[in-house]
């Protein structure tokens, strides 16, 4: 039997040769593009009736596609099913597409991406952007474009153009950030703004870390309760999705005048809310378990108030499941 493999083989050499040439190929093609996704379910509780509880599923789909060895291009699509509504409110929004890769030692982003400044807390929202970075261990980053329309106006910008840099570095367990944002008319401030912010995290094991903020904002109007504020913050371990069994601890104290943030990156919408409010005062306190490999939940638990508007205040409870393939 063995003489006769042999000797097909080598009758039948230049064909295999072509059929490995063009599976080869295909294994290539294959992994050229890539899907992965995402799904949410959500509930948010309120004790007060400054806010509507809501309870939504969200459903996202991402598409990575290799250009070639240094640029790839990603898209995402989002849908969203509202569960509180009688009509059954149900939308689909294509809410990423850009290009990245480099260019000598610059990387380099272009197209609709999420924007995110000092984790989140400045800003988290989708935006068309052109962003350049450069370094590892410091790393020096400017970017620039418009934050995009929002699906809820009272919570989140509405198309204003800016522009940004960051500094970030290390110093052993010492993590530090520097950031500077122009946003142009400010939807809930009427007016132009400029945010300074200097942020520090601190890694004392795997286990434990801090973080704190100081922010600057050069708008002190009658919308906000003055121009500047902080938080403060601590986190034990924290759910992987890739880990079943792992789970988490976190909270934050926050005293922010509505200057200097503009759309947090939080789950819950209410801390955006109260921008309108002249700012948020109050804690956030979290927690978070991987039930199984790709399966987490959350619990939140909010309990925040309108700095100028003593009546615009709430304790809300944000839950959420999210599995992810």
């Amino acid at each position: 039997k063995g003489a006769n493999v042999d000797k097909l083989a080598a009758e039948f050499a230049d064909e295999l040769d072509t059929l490995g040439v063009r599976v080869a190929k295909l294994e290539k093609k294959a992994d050229n593009v890539k899907i992965t996704g995402q799904i949410r379910a959500h509930y948010e509780d309120y004790s007060d009736n400054t806010s509507k509880d809501n309870s939504k599923l969200r459903t996202r789909i991402w598409i990575t596609g290799q250009v070639n060895e240094n640029w790839s291009y990603t898209g995402m699509i989002q849908n969203q099913q509202d569960f509180m509504t009688d009509g059954g409110d149900e939308n689909t929004t294509f809410q990423r597409a850009f290009v990245s890769g480099r260019l000598g030692g610059l990387k380099v982003e272009a197209g609709r991406n999420n924007v995110g400044l000092l984790d989140g807390e400045i800003v988290s929202h989708r935006g068309d952007r052109v962003k350049l970075a450069y370094g590892k261990d410091i790393k020096l980053s400017v970017e620039g474009g418009k934050l995009a329309s929002s699906e809820t106006a009272t919570a989140t910008p509405i198309g204003e153009e800016y522009y940004a840099v960051a500094l970030t570095g290390n110093v052993g367990k010492l993590g530090l950030e520097l950031d500077y944002i122009d946003y142009d008319d400010d939807s809930k401030l009427g007016d132009d703004n400029n945010i300074w912010a200097v942020g520090a995290k601190y890694k004392f094991d795997n286990d434990w870390a801090i973080r704190a903020a100081y922010l600057k904002g050069d708008y002190d109007g009658a919308k906000s309760d003055g121009d500047d504020g902080y938080y403060a913050g601590i986190n034990y371990k924290g759910a992987k999705a890739s880990k079943a069994g792992s789970w988490g601890l976190y909270a934050t104290y926050y005293d922010m005048a509505a200057s200097t943030y503009i759309s947090n990156g939080w789950e819950s919408s209410f801390g955006n809310t109260l921008r309108g409010n002249g700012g948020m005062e109050g804690w956030k306190i979290g927690a978070n378990w991987a039930l199984a490999k790709n399966i987490v939940a959350t619990v939140e638990y909010h309990d925040l108030e309108g700095k100028l508007t003593s009546t615009k205040d709430d304790e809300s409870i944000w839950s959420e499941l999210i599995f992810t393939f």
